[in-house]
């Protein structure tokens, strides 16, 4: 896989607030660690660990360089990324350590390819998970996992265990979940003429209730007439 670089160097801790000052300088506090590599205090490029951080879907693995022999040369991963919570800048980030020489595992993402068999017929590909864990050494990590549809019908499911993994990439799973599938078309063929009738029987009520009303109220006004009109005459007589 790609590998991408890093400028990294070793920062203070001291006076409190440094990190506010460094964040000024265009530089981002962050966190060196790993299985056997004590915490260590460092400071990157502000734009540099942007790029990286937007290219970490292909670019996973990262080679510290460093004017510090013992920084200079560490393969790292982004572990954490903490962002500004209205403007999404970076504020600090933790780099893992790993030995090119041991299996870890990491959070990759699904990419479906071809076209499936059930879209012929009105299906609806379906994606049911997007990522999958595996394990595999730092330098095989692949970019996505490739997920071939083309022979998926309207019912269809591909599980974990049959998708394919290239070279020693292992998936890690407890139970033999679903991937994908292709919903049948039922659902939005039943959802318009349901809506359409509902449509037209509240239309018919609302007519009828219109059309029962009208008499209604012509006789109360007929009521109200003969009732206005005697009172008049009662008050001649008198």
């Amino acid at each position: 896989m790609e590998t991408g670089e890093l400028a990294c160097e070793i920062r203070t801790t001291r006076p409190k607030g440094q990190s506010n000052a460094l964040r000024r300088q265009g530089r981002i506090p962050a966190v060196l660690y790993g299985p056997t590599t004590k915490a260590t205090a460092v400071t990157v490029d502000r734009i540099e660990l942007k790029a990286r951080v937007s290219a970490a879907a292909h670019v996973r693995l990262i080679k510290l360089k460093s004017s510090t022999a013992d920084l200079d040369g560490r393969h790292v991963i982004f572990k954490d990324v903490q962002r500004a919570p209205v403007s999404g800048e970076i504020l600090h980030a933790d780099l893992y350590e790993v030995d090119l020489n041991r299996p870890l595992r990491v959070e990759i993402a699904f990419k479906f390819v071809g076209k499936a068999k059930g879209l012929a017929n009105g299906g609806i590909l379906a994606p049911l998970e997007r990522t999958a864990t595996v394990e595999c050494l730092p330098l095989e990590i692949p970019d996505a996992i490739e997920v071939d549809v083309t022979d998926v019908d309207i019912h269809d499911v591909i599980h974990i265990s049959t998708v394919k993994f290239s070279g020693n990439v292992k998936p890690i799973f407890d139970t033999d979940y679903p991937v994908v599938t292709v919903l049948p078309p039922t659902v939005a063929e039943i959802a318009v003429p349901v809506a359409a009738e509902a449509v037209e029987g509240a239309v018919v009520e609302g007519a009828a209730a219109e059309a029962g009303a009208a008499p209604a109220a012509e006789a109360g006004a007929k009521e109200a007439d003969d009732k206005g009109g005697k009172k008049p005459e009662a008050a001649k007589k008198k």
